[in-house]
């Protein structure tokens, strides 16, 4: 295996996971998107960031999109190269967006573009090597494919592999992202999960995310908004993760609460903070919340998941 090409650059979106009642593996990729150049040189690793944490990130072999773009070419048994690499940056860091699974996907999808061979590094390979990295699969699926996605661990022999499938979700449907200008790390909010929940409420979340499943394939779009605006309040509920992060995510909650009362689908997005809206906004709720310092953006979902741009 070699290393072909010595230029490449390649576009991920931003992802938001669990969407409510799918924990760990519903995601859906949105049109905000990180830019990655990547040039392969003889010369030590240098990078340079643009635009979202471009203050916080490592700059050399640290970095997330360099030691994922190398796990990728020693998994195929590709040569390393000294790796000169800018990034643009536009997905915020550390508000549920999914920054780091894009950056993972990056440079596994830069790997197979610098070895220059399509059957090299298949989507099925990028998602199980970003699940390895990321630790679960529900943002990764949605930045390799695009589209909502469901995903899941599998067992081949006895192997754990990551798998999922895309679903296309009916234009009715419009998220809108509310993201604070405070940061949550995944890890503070992981820890304040339980070990275990109540039986009723796992049977719950399975009804929930088999009617979340149902609506993001299509299920009840052609029955107009306002019915599907009621299955969608129904289909976001949870008990498995949301209630629990109240204590580290008090403001989100809260925003959830309120716009849930209001009669808006919200969840909270990934681990928080950002809470997410799966339907369209009035203005004055809009103005309202941007008034309390929380950015608003409506991104649209994206139907094709990471790309080469050159």
């Amino acid at each position: 295996m070699r290393v072909h090409e010595d230029h490449v650059a390649v576009a991920v979106p931003a992802t938001t996971a669990n969407l409510g009642p799918g924990f760990d593996s519903m995601g859906m990729a949105l049109d905000l998107w990180d830019e990655v150049e990547v040039h392969a040189t003889t010369r030590a690793t240098s990078v340079v960031v643009e635009g979202e944490g471009a203050d916080d990130v490592e700059k050399g072999d640290d970095n997330l999109i360099v030691r994922a773009l190398r796990l990728a070419l020693d998994r195929v048994g590709a040569p390393q190269v000294g790796i000169r690499m800018h990034c643009t940056n536009r997905i915020p860091h550390s508000r549920g967006l999914g920054s780091s699974a894009s950056a993972i996907v990056a440079g596994v999808v830069a790997a197979r573009a610098l070895i220059g061979d399509p059957t090299v590094l298949t989507p099925d390979e990028v998602l199980d090597i970003g699940t390895e990295m990321e630790g679960h699969p529900d943002n990764v699926a949605p930045a390799v494919l695009g589209g909502a996605t469901v995903a899941w661990m599998g067992l081949e022999g006895t192997v754990k592999r990551a798998r999922a499938v895309r679903l296309d979700p009916p234009d009715i449907i419009r998220p809108v992202a509310f993201i604070p200008d405070f940061e949550l790390k995944t890890s503070a909010a992981r820890a304040a999960l339980p070990s275990s929940v109540p039986h009723a409420d796992a049977c719950f979340n399975v009804s929930r995310a088999a009617l979340l499943t149902a609506l993001l394939s299509g299920a009840s779009a052609d029955a107009g908004e306002g019915p599907l605006h009621g299955l969608l309040m129904d289909a976001t509920e949870d008990r498995l993760h949301q209630e629990y992060r109240r204590g580290v995510l008090p403001a989100s909650m809260a925003v959830m609460d309120s716009l849930r009362e209001q009669g808006y689908p919200a969840v909270i997005s990934g681990a928080g903070p950002t809470v997410l809206v799966l339907s369209t906004l009035a203005d004055q709720t809009r103005f309202a919340l941007e008034n309390h310092g929380w950015s608003v953006l409506s991104p649209g979902i994206d139907t094709r998941g990471a790309v080469l741009t050159s």
